[in-house]
């Protein structure tokens, strides 16, 4: 995850208040100290990381943090009040013009990430119900046109190009055609250079004057370092952009300099790619990274992905088959597939309150599901019903059918026998606990019938 390092300092300068029943002046600015060696070393900006640790000083000192039960623990959440306000208070939402379309033009420098993300936040809009089209505007990049093409593709979203026609021009055209054909989302995807130079600003002014964009978005990769302020301020300056898109926050990046560009441009973070797949893009929440950096989870995320991922439907008709204990090897495949596209689980576990920072520490094999779903697939129809005819000789062929050994087949066999298990014993506590209330509610003892 971005921020890891920041996540493992800071949680080293709590650890020394936490130690403390009472906390005076000298301890809150020692824990300062490290807390901005932290932000330092994630590469925020030197500035901008005197002004927060200064900002949560001034507020920590304060009379009513000195005298609470749990000064730590107030300390802790000014530092989480602070970091909301560095990453811009509350999530930003995409502009949508009142006469659509809502021209996107998106820009950023070569190998940011500017064309996958054009299509993941196609992606995202035509999961809304929103109509989005594409426009190769990057001319100049051998290939860029047949890349957005590609992705475009799997994303289900069209793609307008002129092969290599004045991006400006092209521009126009996409607009028009849009606004004839009922797109309510045009996405520009822009030329890139190697730096900031004259020659690219003058091209996305020019595409600016022609088309009017409703939002320009700077793409910026959390992995540049200190550049990235340069950049954005640059960009900034020149054109007056409305946001920016993180990426590459699922690598080992430090990611301070991506919150230097949100405190120096002023500038929103409106989305960040989490990973290389088209659907793994999220729009940003100040208050819930600021929750996972300190190590606090994210669980309105978890929720919001696994809403996402699970099929109300099938949902339901799990959740019948465990009360009729009818629950088969078909349901625990679905599931494994659920599990899936909820993203990575190293990801999925960073989630979950108080695991936080200890995820790193857990070695989770991902590839145990790809295993465990190859064997279940390698079965028949009937065998995948009806788990219990699978005896040594099929067992023999399940393996050999999907190259793993019959000792995997075994051991998935027995995790089922288990959960099943688990899910038995669940439905008779449920059924006991709705008797005992029914009959302490007619006055009758429940000791009676033995429960």
């Amino acid at each position: 995850m971005a921020f890891e390092s920041l996540s493992e300092r800071l949680e080293s300068a709590f650890k020394s208040l936490r130690s403390k029943g009472s906390l005076n002046e000298a301890d809150v600015r020692s824990a300062m100290r490290e807390v901005r060696m932290a932000l330092l070393e994630a590469d925020v900006n030197y500035k901008v990381a005197k002004d927060f640790t200064n900002a949560v000083t001034e507020k920590a000192i304060g009379e009513k943090v000195m005298e609470s039960l749990t000064p730590s623990q107030m300390v802790i959440k000014i530092v989480n009040e602070e970091l909301i306000n560095l990453m811009g208070g509350t999530k930003s939402r995409l502009a949508y013009a009142a006469h659509p379309p809502t021209v996107i033009l998106m820009c950023g420098l070569q190998g940011s990430g500017k064309t996958t993300h054009s299509a993941k936040l196609a992606l995202m809009l035509k999961n809304e119900n929103h109509r989005p089209l594409l426009v190769a505007c990057d001319v100049y990049r051998p290939a860029a046109i047949k890349q957005l093409q590609i992705v475009g593709e799997k994303a289900g979203v069209p793609v307008f190009e002129q092969g290599t026609e004045n991006p400006v021009s092209i521009a126009k055209q996409a607009v028009s055609l849009a606004r004839d054909q009922g797109y309510d989302y045009v996405i520009l995807d822009t030329a890139g250079r190697l730096h900031v130079d004259e020659e690219l600003m003058n091209e996305l002014k020019n595409i600016k004057a022609e088309v009017k964009p409703h939002e320009i978005l700077l793409v910026v990769d959390a992995m540049t370092g200190q550049d990235a302020v340069n950049v954005a301020t640059s960009f900034d300056e020149a054109l007056g952009i409305d946001g920016l898109i993180l990426t590459k926050t699922d690598g080992d990046t430090r990611g301070g300099a991506a919150l230097s560009a949100r405190a120096v441009t002023g500038k929103p973070i409106k989305f960040v790619g989490t990973g290389e797949k088209l659907g793994d893009l999220d729009v940003f929440h100040p208050d819930r990274m600021a929750s996972r950096i300190l190590g606090m989870g994210d669980v309105l995320s978890l929720i919001e992905r696994a809403e996402q991922a699970i099929d109300d439907k099938a949902a339901a008709e799990l959740e019948e088959k465990l009360a009729k204990n009818k629950f088969d090897l078909n349901d625990l495949l679905e599931q494994f597939r659920q599990i899936r596209k909820m993203g990575s689980l190293q990801d999925i576990l960073g989630m979950i309150p108080g695991l936080g920072n200890k995820v790193k520490d857990l070695q989770v094999d991902e590839s145990q599901f790809d295993r465990m779903q190859a064997i279940i697939l390698s079965m028949t129809p009937k065998e995948r019903k009806n788990p219990d005819i699978i005896n040594a000789s099929r067992k023999k062929r399940i393996a050999a059918g999907c190259g793993q050994q019959i000792e995997d087949v075994n051991r998935l066999l027995s995790q089922y026998k288990q959960m099943k298990k688990m899910f038995k014993q669940m439905n008779s506590a449920g059924k006991n606990k709705k008797l005992r209330r029914m009959a302490r509610a007619n006055g009758i003892d429940p000791s009676v019938f033995g429960m």
